[in-house]
């Protein structure tokens, strides 16, 4: 079933909707690091190297994010149930909103609901953190294939003409 969910990826609907996702992915991360002080704030107390990272990750981490979209898609059509491992690429996104974005709302946010621990300081502008949450991805990417793999497609019944006649 992978080599024909890798297949569907060739239509038009399913391009369009991976360019998609990928640049509300791209616009979610660009937001998440200006949150944290921005690529010129990076360049001036780490280096151009964190940046050149950063930019990466995110890259590498909204082609992921899309191309987990767009399977989940096409699984989804084939086998008529959703992959399980979809929901990582949401648990890394609500992650990274949490540890990039101000530490003062994400206090009052866990202090919402009852969590009174939250991440004060972010060693190289959250660097630790997004590659945590690239991890988590990868695991959900790979949780996706192997689920695409052991898939089997949603088969219909088939009812036969003459017994409905005979009823």
């Amino acid at each position: 079933m992978l080599r024909t969910v890798f297949e569907m990826q060739k239509q038009k609907k399913f391009i369009i909707s991976g360019i998609a996702f990928f640049s509300i992915f791209m616009v979610i991360y660009y937001m998440l690091d200006r949150l944290n002080g921005g690529y010129i704030e990076m360049i001036a107390k780490y280096g151009l190297y964190l940046v050149i990272i950063n930019i990466t990750l995110n890259v590498v981490m909204a082609l992921t994010s899309a191309t987990m979209m767009n399977f989940s898609t096409a699984f989804l059509s084939l086998s008529g149930k959703e992959g399980k491992g979809t929901f990582f690429g949401n648990i890394a996104v609500f992650f990274g909103m949490l540890t990039y974005g101000c530490t003062s709302c994400v206090v009052a946010f866990f202090a919402a609901i009852g969590i009174t621990l939250s991440v004060a300081v972010l060693p190289l502008a959250g660097l630790p953190y997004k590659l945590i949450a690239f991890v988590i991805l990868m695991i959900g990417f790979g949780w996706l294939v192997l689920e695409i793999k052991k898939g089997k497609c949603k088969v219909k019944k088939v009812v036969n003409e003459n017994e409905n006649l005979s009823e």
